[in-house]
């Protein structure tokens, strides 16, 4: 059985997607005191740093993979270097904790900036339904950005 340089690139982001969420799962569970209103990045420091950090890590060199994958599949040059500018960031919030305030700022916010825009591209990009979920989380995603930078918390914090 053959696969295409896509169905990898879609398993790579599946299986670094399903690597982060269970680092983070595992993290908030074994971190003292953790809640959810907590900024994720509180993870990546202290007793759960090993987890949360290599997870994330893993994550972007998949995604930055996934880029590489996509890009000889002929997809549009867009849409790929915004998912491994995604994953460079991503890399880089693992690389440098939140400890390490400027350069984990600037690969937070690479994160959320290029992965909400890559998420609006797509749409263009791959068929349904996922061209119809993609673009409305892209936009949760930047409006998530814009209310933090602008300090705007949500109802459930007062």
């Amino acid at each position: 059985m053959t696969y295409t340089n896509k169905t990898l690139a879609g398993a790579l982001i599946f299986i670094g997607t399903a690597c982060f969420l269970v680092g983070i799962i595992v993290s908030e569970a074994l971190f003292n005191g953790y809640l959810v209103t907590r900024m994720i990045s509180d993870l990546g420091v202290g007793s759960t740093a090993a987890i949360y950090n290599s997870a994330i890590i893993i994550f972007g060199i998949l995604l930055v993979a996934s880029a590489y994958l996509l890009h000889k599949a002929g997809t549009k040059l867009g849409f790929v270097a915004l998912l491994a500018l995604t994953g460079i960031g991503a890399a880089g919030v693992g690389i440098f904790p939140e400890n390490i305030v400027v350069p984990h700022s600037i690969c937070a916010i690479t994160v959320f900036i290029c992965g909400g825009l890559c998420a609006i591209l797509a749409s263009r990009i791959f068929s349904a339904p996922w061209s119809w979920f993609s673009p409305v989380l892209g936009v949760i995603t930047l409006v998530a950005v814009v209310l933090l930078g602008a300090k705007i918390q949500g109802v459930w914090n007062g």
